[in-house]
């Protein structure tokens, strides 16, 4: 039998720190953060490989936050860079709660919003920034940031950032910080870009991998249907009140748009959420999902990276993925922290071949058949999974979810299911 993991104390986490993780109910360190933390915490330079939602948030978080010192009229001492607002945004809520138990302010900055507030919080001497990089290199252009004080700076999801053509930005970032500096970077990918990018920024770091090079893709059921481009709207909204919360990949914004349109006229609640909506729309739009105010949320691939959220019980490729990194990238956004999951991908009458050739890609045996929702609805009945935004586990408040009262196929009558849905009472942790 293994031996137990350490807690947080062991790995050299402060008192003060430890007491809020047991405040939001964190424990059991995750094994990235068994392997990180005493190495950030001694200041080293990490290069740390995880899946998404392993909890490397708080692996590179905790050890900020506890090494982090006071700062100054737009001039802090720790550095974030995320490739999209959504992330941004996430780690710091995550790490806000801990960094003002220290008595350190915390700041997102990412496009989309007015400047106005991101620039006060840094007049008034906010420690950690957690920034896209066009939107900080911005602000430091028009003298509104100074990141000569930095010596604490994390990397997070190199590998999206590469995908996005941010490496230019995050090396010139990286160059403004203090020469004395600290990097974490974390990707879930090592490939030779993001060598390269490490090898460029980082000085002798520790490497520190945890789990498969490639995600795992097992935890899911992967199921494949011939569907005729005119009953992929339909089957969608069946697929969705079988399953519950869907998370639905289109290829364009437009398209997004559109099929939140159409699930809506066959009585499934949708929002969409792509890069064309402004920020308040994007954080209306996982709100009312992560609440159940919605069934659906509808996404363009941005959303396949950034945006970490748990308890989906079903991803469902509408318009099919890239490539096999693609599909593998949105399905990961069911069957995460060990629960189960569905992927459903709609496959054209004249893409089975390309169907076939996804599936050998990323090593998937799935016969693809026509739609069989009764076969569907009866593998997958279970008690549904709260909705929350994070990759830690933490209390949220209760709040009211959608009733999925029917799991039956498709019929003459589906466009006249009533709109109006009953809610019932869960809670989110």
């Amino acid at each position: 039998m293994s031996a137990p993991r350490p807690g947080f104390a062991a790995l050299g986490v402060p008192i003060d720190l430890c007491a809020g993780l047991t405040a939001s109910g964190i424990v059991d360190p995750f094994p990235i953060q068994s392997a990180v933390i005493p190495d950030a915490l001694a200041a080293r330079d990490v290069r740390g490989r995880a899946p998404t939602g392993s909890g490397k948030t708080l692996a590179f978080g905790l050890p900020l936050v506890a090494r982090m010192r006071p700062g100054g009229h737009r001039h802090p001492t720790a550095l974030v860079l995320a490739p999209t607002r959504e992330l941004a945004d996430q780690i710091a809520t995550e790490i806000r709660p801990f960094a003002r138990r220290r008595g350190h302010d915390t700041v997102a900055i990412y496009g989309g919003v007015a400047y106005g507030p991101q620039q006060r919080r840094l007049d008034a001497g906010a420690e950690l920034v957690v920034a896209c990089p066009g939107r900080l290199e911005d602000l430091i252009s028009s003298g509104h940031v100074s990141l000569d004080d930095v010596d604490l700076v994390v990397v997070d999801e190199a590998d999206r950032m590469a995908d996005m053509g941010f490496v230019p930005a995050v090396k010139r970032i990286v160059q403004r910080t203090n020469a004395d500096r600290q990097v974490l970077l974390f990707s879930a990918t090592f490939d030779k870009a993001i060598s390269a990018l490490a090898t460029t920024i980082q000085r002798d770091p520790v490497v520190h991998e945890i789990g498969d090079q490639r995600p795992d893709v097992t935890a899911a059921r992967h199921v494949f249907w011939q569907v005729a481009s005119t009953d992929r709207a339909a089957t969608t909204a069946d697929t969705i009140t079988a399953l519950g919360s869907t998370i639905v990949f289109c290829r364009t914004r437009h398209g997004a748009d559109r099929l939140a349109k159409q699930l809506g006229r066959l009585g499934t609640t949708a929002v969409a959420l792509h890069g064309g909506r402004s920020q308040a729309q994007r954080d209306r739009a996982l709100r009312s999902f992560v609440r159940g105010e919605v069934e659906a949320l509808i996404a363009t691939d941005v959303a396949a990276r950034g945006v970490h959220i748990t308890g989906v019980e079903a991803v469902v490729h509408f318009d099919p993925p890239e490539d096999g990194t693609a599909y593998i990238h949105r399905s990961g956004r069911t069957a995460r922290a060990g629960a189960t999951g569905v992927v459903v991908s709609l496959v054209d009458p004249s893409a089975t071949r390309s169907a076939r050739r996804l599936q050998q890609s990323i090593g998937i045996q799935s016969d693809i058949t026509p739609v069989r929702l009764l076969d569907l609805g009866a593998r997958t009945a279970r008690a549904k999974r709260p909705v929350t935004v994070s990759d830690e586990s933490r209390p949220v408040a209760p709040h009211r979810r959608v009733d999925r009262r029917s799991t039956a196929p498709s019929s003459p009558d589906r466009r006249r299911r009533p709109t109006h849905r009953q809610r019932r009472r869960t809670t989110v942790r």
